[in-house]
């Protein structure tokens, strides 16, 4: 199964659009989000792709009441506040903004942990667990808005960029 990575979308609404295209046209039908989309309309783009969004709030998400209401609007939508814990399929997955917030104990736990708020691509291991940051969906500190694709049954890590000159700074 396919899922869409993406964090720190921080209001670019156009970046958001764009990587969720991408992401859909492989085959993503559900995205992870680690935080970070800012104000409730960055959540828009999620309804008019039709892409389930699981996310957990970050630092920058002033509106909590805001985004799950705006969030419930669509259909398969659930914001959480940081971390979370979720399954999907036989795949533990922690979900958390700073992957400072959590214990090595709790990383142990997941096969898949997935953290923003560094705002830069990562992928490790620690033991048996995949911890992958999907870098910045919004572009604005380092240039580029990237995201990553994940297939949870073989683990394997797709980073996006979009390197276009209409997307850089």
């Amino acid at each position: 199964m396919l899922v869409g990575l993406m964090s720190d979308t921080h209001d670019r609404i156009p970046a958001i659009a764009e990587l969720l295209k991408r992401m859909t046209e492989r085959g993503v039908g559900m995205v992870l989000h680690a935080g970070d989309f800012c104000s409730p309309f960055s959540l828009k783009p999620f309804q008019d792709a039709n892409v389930a969004l699981a996310g957990v709030f970050g630092r920058n998400d002033g509106d909590h009441e805001g985004l799950k209401a705006f969030a419930e609007q669509g259909m398969g939508n659930e914001l959480f506040e940081s971390p979370h814990s979720l399954t999907i399929g036989e795949h533990k997955i922690l979900l958390v903004h700073d992957i400072g917030d959590v214990t090595a104990r709790s990383i142990k736990a997941h096969n898949v942990v997935v953290h923003g708020s560094e705002h830069q691509q990562s992928m490790k291991t620690r033991g048996d667990s995949l911890i992958i940051n999907p870098g910045e969906a919004c572009g604005w500190i380092n240039g580029a808005p990237t995201a990553a694709v994940l297939d949870l049954d073989t683990k394997h890590v797709e980073f996006l960029k979009l390197s276009d000159p209409q997307w850089q700074f």
